[in-house]
């Protein structure tokens, strides 16, 4: 694969990926937009992620039965509409279906990852896809930062209409460079949907990582959800591009992305999943005493963003090691797994801090990993060989 490619597919997945969570930062302002509580504004974040599992549920494995470049395009081209919507949203209930739709089509980031996958060889493949990872999770980070200045400067609705033609030009270019890709199965949509249930079945890997993933995201996705309304409330009073500016301290947590992927390469799947999801609840703890501290919130933030990163991109290479011919229903049972707990970090979260504060979203983001810690100490040693590439479970 030529520098500029995988440098395409990793700017194209933190695009699209992005679309979930412009929202985050601008939370607060939303709610007074709107007349609606904290706990119902922060359902805008949770139905973007529930509209990202369905897409991995139903989208996704398309990868396998589509041509990938001809799939990318009709999707970002509904992105594009959904976000346009959203932009124009004159009441709370349309931006949450339009943010449902736009987060349904965005799972074009999990369609380049296994494309990256595939096309790159195998005694890189680890390396490509966390170079490809390293964009995607950059996307995530950098998002709010940038919805927090385009806020600030032009409105809430420029962050939407903003994206919209971002997502249209990126259809374009993807159309152009991407090469094609021709499916690598035949058999009917109902069938791939299936295979798709079959192989949660088949590889016990699969899902122990999955499950691994959304203790993890769930964790991630409770933080980032509710910082904003801790570093606005009384104790900072920061403006929505201060939080912005502090989502960038987040952004450094994806430099671990390209050495998640050598650890890969290397073997060390395990070992390394182990410290990252102890590193987790490490960083939880931190928080918990950062409510007035924010260099304690800002390292908290970078080693559960280090910490999440690091174990995506370990449980990735060992899924994409199941069954080379199904890398889009692995990915998309993987992610779609992991979201889940996501969403349910979301919401769970947002409900915590209505009732117990920074306090409650940090018992739960403690608690979290530790579970996943728990798990991962059952974990025998055929489903780590998986992560090396023996490709059993």
């Amino acid at each position: 694969m030529p520098g500029w490619l995988i440098a395409l597919f990793a700017v194209a997945s933190g695009m699209t990926v992005a679309n979930l969570y412009y929202a985050q930062p601008l939370l607060s302002s939303l709610s007074e937009v709107f007349h609606t509580s904290t706990a119902t504004t922060g359902a805008l974040i949770t139905l973007t992620q529930v509209g990202y599992v369905i897409g991995m549920l139903f989208l996704v494995p398309l990868g396998d039965r589509l041509e990938k470049r001809n799939l990318i395009t009709a999707l970002l081209t509904v992105t594009t509409l959904a976000l346009v919507a959203a932009g124009l949203a004159t009441s709370f209930p349309m931006l949450l279906v339009a943010s449902l739709i736009s987060g349904a089509t965005s799972v074009v980031a999990q369609v380049l990852v296994p494309f990256a996958a595939s096309l790159a060889p195998d005694h890189a493949r680890g390396r490509i896809v966390g170079r490809v990872m390293s964009g995607l999770l950059t996307g995530i980070l950098l998002s709010r930062t940038l919805s927090s200045l385009v806020s600030d400067l032009a409105g809430w609705r420029t962050v939407f209409l903003g994206s919209a033609v971002l997502m249209a030009l990126l259809g374009i270019a993807l159309r152009i460079a991407l090469p094609t890709h021709a499916p690598t199965t035949t058999i009917p949509y109902h069938h791939v949907l299936r295979s798709t249930a079959r192989l949660v079945r088949t590889h016990p890997a699969l899902l122990r990582r999955g499950l691994y993933q959304a203790a993890m995201f769930g964790a991630f996705s409770a933080f980032w959800t509710t910082v904003s309304f801790v570093l606005t409330g009384p104790g900072f009073h920061y403006s929505p591009v201060g939080v912005g500016l502090f989502a960038l301290v987040g952004a450094a947590g994806a430099a671990v992305a390209p050495f998640a992927g050598h650890w890969a390469d290397r073997g060390l799947v395990r070992p390394a999943t182990g410290i990252a999801i102890a590193v987790a609840a490490v960083a939880f703890a931190l928080a918990g005493f950062g409510g007035r501290s924010v260099v304690l919130l800002a390292l908290a933030a970078v080693l559960v963003d280090m910490a999440v990163q690091a174990t995506l991109i370990l449980g990735q290479h060992t899924v994409y090691q199941l069954d080379p011919a199904a890398r889009a229903r692995l990915n998309s049972a993987f992610i779609a797994m992991f979201f889940v707990g996501g969403a349910a970090g979301s919401e769970l979260g947002s409900v915590l801090y209505h009732s117990w504060g920074w306090t409650g979203v940090t018992v739960l983001g403690t608690a979290l990993p530790l579970l996943a810690l728990l798990y991962w100490t059952t974990e025998r040693r055929p489903e780590a060989d998986a992560g090396a590439g023996t490709a059993k479970a």
